[in-house]
């Protein structure tokens, strides 16, 4: 079987004498400000090391290579995300605030969306906030393999908002434009295209869809996103003992 290629699979380097004078910490926020300015690509060990103004050797003392600083990135950034204990909150309060920190801190690290599933998260950060997840949809009365499914429900619909989201904030960055100035632009060709579709074209009249503000669009997609799949989840719970008894 082969050996994990993960930073998790091995215990961090012991302390000595000859260890370099930066910390992990330090190289691993500097590798989260070049991955935001510059994304994944822009990253590697000469790069970070210059910006840290110590070469390589510091950097490697901790990681054998970009894949592993980029495992300790991702965790540090879902380090971010706070989910609320069972018992501080009502359990859809809590996970709407689990899914609405997800989404932020993926719109605050797009670099992040291009990593997860590439490699294990199983760093403490993503361990806590899994174990907190657990925990809250528990406590609402999810049991099993149930659990599993709601997290991932709310995880996706996060993960799926901001993929949008940043790709459009992307496509603003290298226009020139902001979002609301690209919708303004392209509003024309809309108007152009779907002539030939009755159904969209009277639905964006009637409903002032031309030409909208698409950060707040999209906000308002996700806000409405959330609450429809937080109730079927309340639905779901309301009707298991009924199925459990039926059963």
């Amino acid at each position: 079987m082969a050996e994990l290629n993960s930073v998790w699979a091995h215990p961090p380097r012991a302390t000595r004498g000859d260890q370099p004078t930066l910390s992990r910490e330090q190289i691993v926020r500097a590798a989260i400000e070049l991955l935001d300015a510059e994304g994944a690509a822009g990253l590697s060990m000469r790069r970070l090391g210059t910006r840290l103004g110590s070469g390589t050797t510091s950097v490697y003392w901790y990681v054998a290579n970009k894949d592993e600083l980029l495992e300790l990135a991702v965790d540090e950034v879902l380090g971010e995300v706070y989910v609320p204990e069972p018992g501080d909150t009502d359990w859809r309060v809590g996970a709407s605030i689990l899914a609405n920190g997800m989404r932020s801190a993926l719109l605050r690290h797009p670099w992040v969306l291009g990593q997860l599933g590439a490699r294990p998260t199983l760093g403490p950060n993503a361990l806590r906030m899994g174990d907190r997840t657990v925990a809250l949809l528990a406590a609402a009365g999810f049991a099993g393999v149930e659990i599993s499914y709601a997290g991932s429900l709310l995880h996706s619909h996060a993960i799926g908002s901001a993929t949008t989201e940043s790709a459009l904030t992307a496509a603003a960055a290298r226009s020139g434009l902001s979002a609301g100035e690209m919708a303004e632009r392209i509003e024309p060709l809309v108007e152009k295209t779907i002539g030939d579709y009755p159904h969209l074209q009277a639905w964006r009249r009637i409903n002032g869809i031309a030409g909208p503000d698409p950060d707040h669009m999209l906000e308002q997609t996700f806000a409405f996103g959330l609450e429809r799949l937080l109730d079927g989840l309340s639905r779901w719970l309301d009707r298991e003992p009924e199925i459990q008894r039926a059963g």
